[in-house]
Protein backbone atom coordinates (compact mmCIF):
# COMPACT_ATOMS: atom_id res chain seq x y z
CA UNK A 1 0.00 0.00 0.00
CA UNK A 2 1.30 3.57 -0.79
CA UNK A 3 2.40 5.96 2.13
CA UNK A 4 1.11 9.17 1.92
CA UNK A 5 2.35 11.37 -0.91
CA UNK A 6 5.70 13.16 -0.43
CA UNK A 7 5.81 16.80 -0.92
CA UNK A 8 8.61 18.86 -0.96
CA UNK A 9 7.76 21.83 -3.26
CA UNK A 10 9.61 25.27 -2.19
CA UNK A 11 7.69 28.55 -3.00
CA UNK A 12 10.29 30.88 -3.49
CA UNK A 13 9.49 34.35 -3.91
CA UNK A 14 12.42 36.31 -6.18
CA UNK A 15 11.91 40.31 -6.56
CA UNK A 16 14.70 42.95 -6.82
CA UNK A 17 14.32 47.15 -7.93
CA UNK A 18 14.19 47.43 -11.58
CA UNK A 19 16.97 47.54 -13.42
CA UNK A 20 18.66 44.94 -10.66
CA UNK A 21 19.05 42.22 -12.65
CA UNK A 22 16.56 40.26 -11.68
CA UNK A 23 15.58 38.78 -15.05
CA UNK A 24 19.13 37.22 -15.50
CA UNK A 25 18.62 35.78 -12.15
CA UNK A 26 15.50 34.10 -13.00
CA UNK A 27 16.77 32.73 -16.34
CA UNK A 28 19.42 31.52 -14.37
CA UNK A 29 17.61 29.70 -11.69
CA UNK A 30 15.46 28.33 -15.03
CA UNK A 31 18.51 26.83 -16.09
CA UNK A 32 19.11 24.98 -13.00
CA UNK A 33 15.72 23.55 -13.06
CA UNK A 34 13.05 26.41 -11.08
CA UNK A 35 9.92 26.40 -12.60
CA UNK A 36 9.32 30.14 -13.13
CA UNK A 37 6.09 31.53 -12.73
CA UNK A 38 5.90 35.57 -13.89
CA UNK A 39 3.48 37.54 -12.46
CA UNK A 40 4.42 40.50 -14.91
CA UNK A 41 3.68 38.01 -18.16
CA UNK A 42 0.53 36.51 -16.58
CA UNK A 43 -0.75 40.13 -16.17
CA UNK A 44 -0.18 40.57 -19.50
CA UNK A 45 -1.77 37.48 -20.61
CA UNK A 46 -5.27 37.79 -18.30
CA UNK A 47 -6.14 40.43 -20.28
CA UNK A 48 -5.34 39.53 -23.51
CA UNK A 49 -7.81 39.69 -26.08
CA UNK A 50 -10.63 37.77 -25.42
CA UNK A 51 -9.99 37.28 -22.47
CA UNK A 52 -13.06 38.52 -19.66
CA UNK A 53 -10.03 40.23 -17.91
CA UNK A 54 -9.96 42.52 -21.12
CA UNK A 55 -13.94 42.95 -20.76
CA UNK A 56 -13.84 43.68 -17.45
CA UNK A 57 -10.93 46.39 -17.83
CA UNK A 58 -13.03 47.48 -20.59
CA UNK A 59 -16.24 47.74 -18.85
CA UNK A 60 -14.73 49.53 -16.04
CA UNK A 61 -13.14 52.12 -17.72
CA UNK A 62 -14.49 52.59 -20.76
CA UNK A 63 -13.44 51.66 -25.00
CA UNK A 64 -11.22 54.47 -24.73
CA UNK A 65 -8.65 51.81 -23.20
CA UNK A 66 -8.73 49.26 -26.23
CA UNK A 67 -6.57 49.73 -29.08
CA UNK A 68 -7.89 49.49 -32.66
CA UNK A 69 -7.18 45.57 -32.83
CA UNK A 70 -8.95 45.09 -29.96
CA UNK A 71 -6.05 45.00 -27.28
CA UNK A 72 -5.29 46.64 -24.31
CA UNK A 73 -4.12 50.28 -25.14
CA UNK A 74 -1.68 49.81 -22.06
CA UNK A 75 -0.34 53.72 -22.67
CA UNK A 76 -3.59 54.80 -22.65
CA UNK A 77 -4.87 52.99 -19.55
CA UNK A 78 -1.34 53.89 -17.58
CA UNK A 79 -2.08 57.23 -18.20
CA UNK A 80 -5.35 56.82 -16.38
CA UNK A 81 -4.69 55.18 -13.11
CA UNK A 82 -1.59 56.21 -12.64
CA UNK A 83 -2.63 59.53 -11.96
CA UNK A 84 -5.72 58.39 -10.25
CA UNK A 85 -5.25 55.86 -6.89
CA UNK A 86 -9.06 55.28 -6.54
CA UNK A 87 -8.80 54.04 -10.39
CA UNK A 88 -5.71 51.88 -9.88
CA UNK A 89 -7.52 50.36 -7.17
CA UNK A 90 -10.34 49.58 -9.45
CA UNK A 91 -7.64 47.83 -11.68
CA UNK A 92 -5.67 46.25 -9.37
CA UNK A 93 -9.37 44.84 -8.14
CA UNK A 94 -9.73 42.86 -11.52
CA UNK A 95 -6.07 42.15 -12.48
CA UNK A 96 -5.11 40.77 -9.18
CA UNK A 97 -7.38 37.87 -8.38
CA UNK A 98 -6.75 36.65 -12.34
CA UNK A 99 -3.01 36.58 -12.14
CA UNK A 100 -3.33 34.74 -8.31
CA UNK A 101 -5.73 32.15 -9.69
CA UNK A 102 -3.30 31.17 -12.83
CA UNK A 103 -0.13 31.81 -10.49
CA UNK A 104 -1.62 28.79 -8.63
CA UNK A 105 -2.68 26.99 -11.57
CA UNK A 106 0.62 26.73 -12.83
CA UNK A 107 2.22 26.13 -9.38
CA UNK A 108 -0.28 23.07 -8.90
CA UNK A 109 1.05 21.96 -11.72
CA UNK A 110 4.62 21.66 -11.33
CA UNK A 111 6.40 18.62 -9.96
CA UNK A 112 5.88 17.58 -6.27
CA UNK A 113 9.83 18.26 -5.23
CA UNK A 114 9.87 21.12 -7.89
CA UNK A 115 11.39 24.26 -6.54
CA UNK A 116 8.82 26.87 -7.84
CA UNK A 117 10.29 30.87 -8.25
CA UNK A 118 7.46 33.63 -8.47
CA UNK A 119 8.72 36.40 -10.18
CA UNK A 120 7.23 39.54 -8.29
CA UNK A 121 8.49 42.74 -8.92
CA UNK A 122 6.24 44.38 -6.39
CA UNK A 123 6.28 41.75 -4.00
CA UNK A 124 7.87 44.29 -1.05
CA UNK A 125 5.49 46.74 -1.92
CA UNK A 126 2.54 44.60 -2.01
CA UNK A 127 3.73 43.03 1.66
CA UNK A 128 3.45 39.14 -0.51
CA UNK A 129 6.21 37.75 1.81
CA UNK A 130 3.69 34.99 3.70
CA UNK A 131 2.71 33.78 0.47
CA UNK A 132 6.64 32.62 0.13
CA UNK A 133 8.94 29.99 2.15
CA UNK A 134 11.98 31.92 0.63
CA UNK A 135 12.23 35.50 -0.29
CA UNK A 136 15.50 35.84 -2.70
CA UNK A 137 16.03 39.78 -3.20
CA UNK A 138 18.29 40.42 -6.03
CA UNK A 139 20.12 43.90 -5.40
CA UNK A 140 22.13 46.41 -7.13
CA UNK A 141 23.06 49.80 -6.01
CA UNK A 142 21.27 52.65 -7.90
CA UNK A 143 24.09 54.18 -9.65
CA UNK A 144 24.41 50.66 -11.18
CA UNK A 145 20.29 50.23 -11.35
CA UNK A 146 20.10 53.62 -13.53
CA UNK A 147 23.48 53.22 -15.55
CA UNK A 148 21.27 49.77 -16.98
CA UNK A 149 17.81 51.61 -17.23
CA UNK A 150 19.21 54.19 -19.30
CA UNK A 151 21.94 52.56 -21.15
CA UNK A 152 20.48 49.42 -21.76
CA UNK A 153 16.45 50.06 -21.77
CA UNK A 154 16.81 53.72 -23.22
CA UNK A 155 15.15 55.28 -20.63
CA UNK A 156 15.60 58.96 -19.56
CA UNK A 157 17.93 59.66 -16.96
CA UNK A 158 14.18 61.36 -15.68
CA UNK A 159 11.92 58.47 -16.34
CA UNK A 160 14.37 55.97 -14.69
CA UNK A 161 14.85 57.56 -11.05
CA UNK A 162 10.95 57.84 -11.22
CA UNK A 163 10.71 54.52 -12.16
CA UNK A 164 13.00 53.90 -8.94
CA UNK A 165 11.25 56.32 -6.52
CA UNK A 166 8.11 54.81 -7.27
CA UNK A 167 9.30 51.35 -5.85
CA UNK A 168 10.01 50.72 -2.11
CA UNK A 169 14.08 51.64 -1.22
CA UNK A 170 16.33 49.45 -1.07
CA UNK A 171 16.40 48.62 2.38
CA UNK A 172 12.85 47.83 2.51
CA UNK A 173 13.71 45.17 0.13
CA UNK A 174 16.97 44.22 2.17
CA UNK A 175 14.64 43.61 4.95
CA UNK A 176 12.45 40.87 3.73
CA UNK A 177 14.99 38.76 1.92
CA UNK A 178 15.96 35.41 3.41
CA UNK A 179 18.54 35.50 0.29
CA UNK A 180 20.43 38.26 -1.55
CA UNK A 181 21.95 37.69 -4.43
CA UNK A 182 24.46 40.63 -5.35
CA UNK A 183 24.20 42.08 -9.34
CA UNK A 184 26.89 44.46 -9.01
CA UNK A 185 29.20 41.79 -9.92
CA UNK A 186 30.56 39.92 -13.84
CA UNK A 187 28.22 37.68 -15.05
CA UNK A 188 30.86 34.69 -14.52
CA UNK A 189 30.66 35.79 -10.51
CA UNK A 190 26.58 36.15 -10.44
CA UNK A 191 26.25 32.70 -11.92
CA UNK A 192 28.56 30.89 -9.54
CA UNK A 193 26.34 32.65 -6.60
CA UNK A 194 23.02 31.88 -8.73
CA UNK A 195 24.94 28.26 -8.44
CA UNK A 196 25.28 28.10 -4.53
CA UNK A 197 21.89 29.72 -4.33
CA UNK A 198 19.88 27.02 -6.48
CA UNK A 199 22.03 24.21 -4.11
CA UNK A 200 21.06 26.05 -0.57
CA UNK A 201 16.71 25.85 -2.35
CA UNK A 202 17.25 22.43 -3.13
CA UNK A 203 18.48 21.24 0.18
CA UNK A 204 15.65 23.43 1.30
CA UNK A 205 13.18 21.82 -1.04
CA UNK A 206 14.73 18.59 0.58
CA UNK A 207 14.05 19.23 3.87
CA UNK A 208 10.77 20.70 3.68
CA UNK A 209 10.10 17.05 2.20
CA UNK A 210 11.42 15.11 4.59
CA UNK A 211 9.47 17.11 7.12
CA UNK A 212 6.15 16.93 5.79
CA UNK A 213 7.05 12.98 5.22
CA UNK A 214 7.54 12.28 9.07
CA UNK A 215 4.57 14.46 10.09
CA UNK A 216 2.61 12.88 7.91
CA UNK A 217 3.80 9.14 9.42
CA UNK A 218 3.20 9.80 12.85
Amino acid sequence: MAGPKLRGMLKVGLTGGIGAGKSEVSRLLVGHGAVLIDADRIAREVVAPGTPGLAAVAEAFGPQVLAADGSLDRPKLGSIVFADPERLAVLNSIVHPLVGARSRELENSAADDAVVVHDVPLLAENALVPLYDVVIVVDAAPETQLDRLTRLRGMTEEDARARMAAQATREKRLEIADIVIDNDVPLDALQRRVGEVWADLVRRAQASGSNEWNASSK
